[in-house]
This record gives C-alpha cells, sequence and structure tokens, in this order.
C-alpha cells in the first residue's frame, strides 16, 4: 500500500483531485451552492443521505465528498513520500503543509457553513486550499524528478530574479484573494464593462470597489509577471527550466486575463469562470516551484 512503486501515480491522481477540490470550491461559490447542505457540517440537512437532492445540494454534497477523498489521497501520498524519499530536504515540510492547510481550508468550510462568515473571511478559503495544492504539486514535481531535468538542478538564480519571483508570487497571492472576494460578495458583474466603464470611473457599491480593486490587483499581476518573464528570458537564455517555466508562467497569466474579461461580457459564464480558477491555480503552482528552486539557490550561497 505504501511501496515505492506507487509513488508516481498517487502524485498524479492527489494532484488531480486537490485541482478538482479547487474547481469545486469555485463552482460552489460561483453557483450560490455553500447553503446546499443548509447550516449542517458534516451532515447535510441534519442527516447523512439528505431527503431531497436539488441541485445546489449535489453540488455541496460533491465538493465535500471530492475534498474529503483528496485529504485521503494526500495522506496516503504523504506517508509513502516520507517513508521513500524523505531524505529530499522539501518533501517533509511539504507533506506538513499540504495536510495542514488542506485540513485548515476544511475547518474554514465548515464554519462558512455552520456559522456564517463574512465575506472577507470566506475569500480565505481559496487561498488556503491554493497553498495545500501548490505543496502536492510539488511533490508531484519531486517524485518526477522534474526538479532534476531541464538543467534545474545546476540552475542557479541571482539576487534579482529572486526578488522579482518573491514579489511575483506575493502579488498573485494578493490577485488570488481578491478574486475569491469577488465571488462571494457577488461583485462579478459589478462596475460595469471591461476594461473600465469609461463612462462612469466612479465606483458606487461596495461590490463596484471589490471588483475595481481586482481589476486592479489583475493589471499589477500580468505587469510583474510580464516583467519578471522578460529578465528571466532575457538573463538565462540557456537554461530550459526558467525559459520553459517562466514562459509558461506568462501563457498562464494571459490567459487568466482572458477569461476574466470573457467571465464579465458573458456574464459569468459557468465554464469560463471555471477556467479561470484553472488557470489561477496552476500560475500559484508554477511560481512555488519557482521559489523551491530559489530557495535551492540560496542553501547554496550559504555553504
Amino acid at each position: 500500500m505504501f511501496g515505492k512503486k506507487n509513488l508516481k501515480w498517487l502524485g498524479v491522481v492527489a494532484t488531480l483531485m486537490m485541482t478538482f477540490v479547487q474547481l469545486g470550491g469555485a463552482l460552489v461559490t460561483k453557483t450560490g451552492s455553500a447553503d446546499g447542505c443548509g447550516s449542517s457540517w458534516p451532515l447535510c440537512h441534519g442527516a447523512l443521505i439528505p431527503e431531497f437532492f436539488p441541485i445546489d445540494t449535489i453540488i455541496e454534497l460533491s465538493h465535500r465528498a471530492v475534498s474529503a477523498l483528496s485529504l485521503l489521497m494526500v495522506l496516503w501520498l504523504v506517508i509513502t513520500a516520507w517513508k521513500h524519499i524523505g531524505y529530499i530536504k522539501e518533501i517533509k515540510p511539504l507533506s506538513i503543509i499540504s495536510v495542514g492547510f488542506l485540513l485548515l481550508q476544511a475547518l474554514i468550510g465548515a464554519a462558512a457553513v455552520i456559522w456564517q462568515q463574512n465575506d472577507y473571511v470566506l475569500a480565505l478559503h481559496f487561498g488556503i486550499s491554493l497553498i495545500s495544492f501548490s505543496s502536492v504539486f510539488l511533490i508531484t514535481l519531486i517524485i518526477f524528478s522534474i526538479d532534476q531535468k531541464y538543467e534545474a538542478d545546476e540552475l542557479y538564480i541571482k539576487k534579482p530574479l529572486r526578488r522579482l519571483t518573491w514579489l511575483m508570487a506575493i502579488i498573485i497571492y494578493c490577485g488570488v484573494y481578491t478574486g475569491a472576494l469577488v465571488r462571494h460578495a457577488d461583485a462579478s458583474l459589478a462596475y460595469g464593462g471591461w476594461p473600465l466603464p469609461f463612462h462612469d470611473l466612479v465606483p458606487h457599491s461596495e461590490q463596484d470597489w471589490v471588483q475595481l480593486t481586482h481589476r486592479i490587483m489583475a493589471f499589477i499581476v500580468f505587469t510583474i509577471i510580464m516583467i519578471t518573464y522578460i529578465h528571466a528570458i532575457k538573463n538565462y537564455p540557456n537554461n530550459r527550466t526558467v525559459h520553459y517555466g517562466y514562459t509558461a508562467a506568462f501563457i498562464l497569466v494571459i490567459l487568466q486575463v482572458i477569461t476574466g474579461a470573457l467571465s464579465i461580457m458573458t456574464n459569468v459564464n459557468l465554464i469560463i469562470a471555471l477556467f479561470h480558477a484553472l488557470f489561477i491555480t496552476y500560475l500559484f503552482g508554477m511560481t512555488t516551484y519557482f521559489i523551491m528552486l530559489m530557495l535551492r539557490s540560496v542553501r547554496s550561497d550559504k555553504q
């Protein structure tokens, strides 16, 4: 059960399941299904199996089921990884983070159901789950030795790119929070057209301010990633890890901007909104990969 031969498929399945947790959370919020099981948790309307199954109950129950299965799969993965490749420096802390933050996001989700938290607290839910996803994502990359391929094992990231990448990670995370707040505050269609309602630029409600803040953050995220991408490609032209990685990040942020704009133009088409959540999930995952490589460069400085 915990054999080394299981590591690769466990990593892939756990990463995919954590992706579905992210998308499921976005689906629950976008469809207004957070109250699909009433104020009961972990039960649904006070029962293990509810009497009726309207669509909001099905969505909420499905999200809970996927989250529970993900926790079991992640536990299986981290125990197996700890046992067989725990000698790799990052495995143990990543294992602790992945399980810890997955439990934390479950508790916040439960608190939201039972005590009806305000929008600003609920917006933390997606970001906390994102940290757990990224930890599982990194464990999987290590299992497949991606951190040793494409000259990654020879890569030394200098301080300018380190600073830009840290800034990129912080700005992306702030953008994630404002995006989650847009969903929870029901502000997806606030503040008029995209990119700005030029006929009336002054926000008139809290939802307008939430939406405007997210658009500003999205612009900053795009700008910082573009600057980081240009710097990386210019200064590390012969390293495929940098070239492929930062190019992928730049493509993902372009797709993120496009789906964000299309969400508004299509009155929040559900499929587009889910792709919007998917792209930011993997963009942040890529950024944490860069951070892992950067920390290795920092350690080499100290040796």
